[in-house]
């Protein structure tokens, strides 16, 4: 069994707004085959949690106003670490890049099928690394000149 057209269509548009809102590591998998509850699992993170907020607002709205879904659940607002968006046909986990590598929800789906993402997605992968390097040197050079 293999993901539907209708969950790989929510999917990449979830993703694209994703990637609009500048999120690191955007990655779907089609986990139909050892899930019977939902198709794919889309992940995303942010350095911090209004970029979390923000990222997932952006998806909710986009998905709703262009293809008419609305998530039937949403968990984790209060704290914006990691926010879940159940639409049944799908999961979106966007999470907070502390969380991101903490839970490593890659190595738990590795092993099902990528799903293809917009060139916008694809290029948001390894940016979570180039933004904490990114912290640490800034951090380096503020211990420098103090």
């Amino acid at each position: 069994m293999t993901a539907t057209d209708r969950s790989i269509e929510l999917i990449k548009a979830a993703a694209q707004a994703a990637a609009d809102k500048l999120a690191h590591d955007i990655i779907a998998y089609d986990v139909s085959d050892v899930l019977s509850i939902t198709d794919a699992f889309l992940l995303a993170s942010a350095p911090n949690d209004r970029q979390v907020k923000s990222i997932v607002d952006e998806i909710e709205e986009h998905l709703n106003k262009e293809l008419g879904a609305k998530p039937v659940r949403r968990e984790g607002d209060r704290d914006a670490r990691w926010v879940l968006l159940d639409y049944v046909d799908i999961v979106v986990h966007v999470q907070h890049s502390e969380e991101r590598v903490f839970y490593a929800l890659e190595r738990l789906w590795k092993d099902c099928p990528e799903i293809e993402l917009p060139a916008d997605a694809v290029a948001t992968r390894g940016k979570a690394a180039e933004h904490a390097e990114s912290q640490a040197a800034a951090a380096d050079l503020d211990g420098e000149l103090s």
